[in-house]
């Protein structure tokens, strides 16, 4: 899947498109540089969801719990900040991740080797023209 976003203006609809592709899948995985718009998509993303809570990135808390419009838990993480993986642990990580719940993982690359088998790797790269590419890959 691929989706490109050339402005602002189109998040909403990349969100739809995102989460219409989502499926049965519950784990992402979001890996860009810094800037490349991940916390700013997660956000929509959320707002697809019915997310009626305020979104902020959790760079401080690693991980923000929110509720989607059935009232079910949606959770964004960032483990930007993580400097050893016990914090991740710590948090009860495993727990989030075994929960069926929507998790939202921004710098992955940090935690990399606890990812579980069925996470949905998703890339955000910044094109020459200012757009935004969002795939899902390998």
């Amino acid at each position: 899947m691929s989706i490109t976003i050339s402005s602002l203006s189109e998040i909403s609809s990349a969100a739809k498109q995102f989460v219409a592709a989502m499926g049965d899948n519950t784990i992402f995985a979001f890996y860009g540089h810094m800037g490349a718009g991940k916390t700013t998509f997660i956000k929509a993303i959320c707002e697809e969801l019915g997310v009626k809570d305020v979104i902020t990135s959790p760079t401080f808390a690693i991980v923000n719990e929110y509720t989607n419009g059935q009232g079910e838990p949606v959770y964004h993480f960032d483990f930007y900040r993580i400097k050893k993986q016990e914090e991740v642990y710590d948090i009860g990580f495993e727990d989030y991740v075994e929960s069926g719940s929507v998790c939202l993982m921004e710098w992955p690359e940090l935690i990399e080797d606890i990812l579980p088998a069925d996470t949905v790797k998703v890339s955000i790269t910044e094109q020459p023209d200012g757009s935004r590419l969002v795939e899902f890959i390998d």
